[in-house]
């Protein structure tokens, strides 16, 4: 194996030679020339799992020797923060996406502009218990993404709790002119976090329009994660169109449950809520792209990509920081290990994931109005943690191929291969029919800091990041290569 810049691949006979070695197998009528057409068939399959068990190990020795994933994640989290669409950080991390990919001499890198929405959260926001029986007792909230403010005199109500639109919708009357407190908690007993945050995420996301439904003043969340601690999680909500738009805020699972308890002894409890947040006027930002031209079909084009904003409590590291420096990293590793792929590779920073999906939108029409041909699409957005796969949207077909590559992910702890969703950025492009897949870490950690002030760059392990980088890196090469 060659040093790093230096990879040469093994040198094996091309699909289009054994298609013509096929086709002439009728003409092989004796003994002899049956014999040595089985054997240099032979020859061919060996030097070919040979040279992708190559390509495997010299991605993972490059990332993992001298990687750059972890230090642009420090730049980017720690010099430049939380990254909310249409704020001066959010700007900020675009011009460093811009800068990165040039340094790092991508053929191509350019700014795809595109509106985005600008929530500000204002003054930081309160929360108090108000009992009778044990007094006054603060409770730890954020505003949910999206949502307005109850202004500077807040709000004082009593409070229903719910655990379902089920239960709010049966209990109506009683919601009128109180907070409505969604407490439907993560399902802990299921092993994939994300079905278990996908069970619960609708409370958030509609809660305060199905509350504004029924009179009421405010909604407060259940915030989405396992763990029982002090740190609420914000997220975005969405509110429908001709209802009013109630403040809406998360509370600490810690909080969620004290205040379940006092309900159930205390019906008549009432919680005081202040939050200055509100929506601004949308700004232009920008889906930063970079690319490496292929040398067989530069028109077609495979996507690997991370969302670049982030919510404002923390520095975004593993959401979505990791996925994007993972993405910049994929494509520098071909460039270090002198790959040039047959088809054009692009990275894509997408804008807005987290409170709009303008950016993933964007792409996805820009790349239809032009006609651009996607041979696949891949995303992380799953957090840095340790990588054990992909999951695949595709066909049945397209599945099962990919399924043959598992043997040489598999020395690096990549054991599943499987299907799932591609990644919200890129999910606009399927009804273009473009193959997706998403990047898959060990998420058992993931939403102990999800979207809370605890996503920091000191949450990444380096060397997990590193390898999700290659792996990723790795699954662009055979797909490049096999095509799906």
């Amino acid at each position: 194996m060659a040093t790093s810049g230096q990879f040469v691949e093994s040198a094996v006979p091309s699909s289009n030679f054994i298609n013509l070695l096929l086709t002439n197998l009728e003409v092989m009528k004796t003994p002899l020339l049956s014999l040595l057409f089985i054997s240099l068939l032979c020859f061919i399959a060996f030097a070919q799992v040979r040279n992708d068990e190559q390509m495997g190990r010299a991605f993972f020795d490059e990332a993992l020797e001298r990687g750059q994933s972890y230090e642009m994640l420090r730049e980017l989290t720690q010099t430049i923060g939380g990254r909310l669409s249409g704020s001066p950080e959010a700007a900020a991390a675009v011009e460093w996406s811009r800068q990165v990919m040039e340094a790092y001499g991508f053929d191509t890198v350019w700014l795809q502009p595109v509106m985005v929405p600008h929530w500000d959260r204002g003054a930081k926001e309160k929360a108090t218990l108000i009992s009778e029986q044990i007094g006054s007792r603060p409770l730890n909230i954020v505003a949910l993404g999206n949502s307005v403010g109850t202004g500077p005199g807040g709000i004082t109500a009593e409070v229903i709790e719910v655990q379902s639109f089920e239960e709010l919708e049966a209990r109506a009357e009683e919601a009128r002119g109180k907070w409505v407190f969604f407490n439907r908690p993560m399902d802990a007993k299921l092993m994939d976090t994300f079905s278990s945050y996908g069970g619960a995420a609708a409370q958030r996301s509609l809660g305060p329009s199905e509350a504004a439904k029924y009179g009421a003043v405010g909604a407060m969340v259940r915030s989405l994660t396992t763990s029982i601690d002090d740190i609420p999680h914000t997220g975005s909500t969405n509110y429908q169109l001709n209802l009013p738009q109630l403040p809406a805020v998360a509370v600490s699972t810690r909080d969620a449950e004290l205040l379940s308890e006092r309900l159930a002894l205390e019906p008549g409890l009432k919680v005081y809520v202040e939050t200055r947040s509100q929506m601004l006027e949308e700004k232009l930002s920008y889906n930063v792209i970079g690319e490496i031209k292929g040398s067989v079909a530069p028109d077609t084009y495979l996507v690997v990509g991370g969302h670049l904003d982030s919510w404002d409590l923390g520095e975004g590291a593993h959401d979505d920081g990791a996925g994007c420096v993972q993405s910049i990293e994929a494509l520098r590793l071909f460039k270090a290990l002198n790959i040039r792929p047959k088809h054009t590779l692009r990275a894509v920073m997408f804008m807005n994931e987290e409170n709009g999906l303008r950016g993933g939108r964007k792409y996805a029409e820009e790349a239809q109005e032009k006609g651009e041909k996607h041979l696949a699409a891949m995303e992380s957005d799953r957090g840095g943690f340790l990588p054990i796969g992909f999951s695949l949207d595709m066909s049945e077909e397209q599945r099962e191929k990919v399924r043959t590559w598992a043997q040489w992910f598999e020395p690096y702890g990549m054991f599943q291969i499987k299907a799932g969703g591609g990644g919200a950025d890129i999910s606009p492009l399927k009804p273009q029919g473009v193959p997706l897949v998403g990047f898959l870490p060990d998420s058992q950690r993931y939403f102990d800091v999800h979207h809370t002030a605890e996503d920091t760059f000191d949450k990444v392990n380096k060397r997990e990041l590193e390898m999700g980088a290659a792996g990723m890196a790795f699954m662009l090469y055979l797909i490049d290569k096999y095509g799906l």
